[in-house]
């Protein structure tokens, strides 16, 4: 996979902590924002009384380059964000394109198994494009065939998206997705993005029994 910020709020962290302090000053944040010289500080009292609204004023938009389908229907649940997809309805899937999962790789008639499934499925994706229109030969393909989608979400969401998906109990492609972003993250807005990740890099893991028993290390 290829994930790349194309967009993203400037000076996020400044501006997050100036509304963040507007809520408690008679001066409004454009002033407040010269005044801003340790945002982290700010941001991780305010966030941490349960102020999150305050970072929904950065937001970033990034572009994900050969996912699978698999990941794109976990990824479209977090449904305070946009997404633009690639469209299976105009963009023909001529040539085999997909995902192949870990665990099959390192398992060779697994392997071999899967890969001759695809083989066949593509074989007849052609064959029903030459007779059927593609929004309808489209119907046999795979959830691991790739896709590109574009997504913007704001820091709040991000930050869920981000405790939920680099969990070590999230799917693999998915999480190496969410660690990828989150690095991004981190370089762009490091205050609001200090803690960010899965809830065992701040603290007790809330999955309970179902718990992988090994918190991660930050991203």
């Amino acid at each position: 996979m290829k994930i790349m910020l194309l967009a993203h709020t400037h000076d996020a962290d400044v501006i997050c902590a100036s509304a963040g302090n507007s809520c408690y000053s008679e001066r409004p944040s454009h002033e407040l924002m010269n005044d801003i010289k340790d945002p982290d500080a700010i941001l991780s009292k305010i966030v941490g009384m349960g102020h999150h609204s305050v970072v929904e004023h950065a937001v970033f938009t990034f572009s994900a380059e050969g996912v699978s389908r698999a990941l794109t229907h976990q990824l479209v649940r977090h449904r305070i964000a946009s997404f633009s997809q690639q469209s299976q309805r105009y963009v023909s899937l001529k040539e085999p394109t997909y995902v192949i999962p870990g665990t099959i790789k390192e398992d060779p008639d697994s392997l071999k198994m899967y890969e001759k499934m695809m083989s066949d499925i593509w074989s007849t994706y052609r064959k029903l494009s030459e007779r059927v229109p593609a929004e309808d030969a489209r119907y046999v393909l795979p959830n691991g065939c790739t896709t590109n989608i574009t997504i913007t979400m704001n820091a709040r969401e991000l930050l869920h998206f981000f405790s939920l998906r680099c969990c070590d109990r999230a799917q693999s492609e998915i999480r190496e997705m969410a660690d990828q972003m989150l690095k991004i993250c981190k370089e762009i807005s490091p205050a609001i993005f200090s803690k960010a990740g899965p809830p065992c890099v701040r603290g007790p893991c809330p999955e309970g029994k179902l718990s992988c028993g090994k918190p991660r290390r930050k991203i």
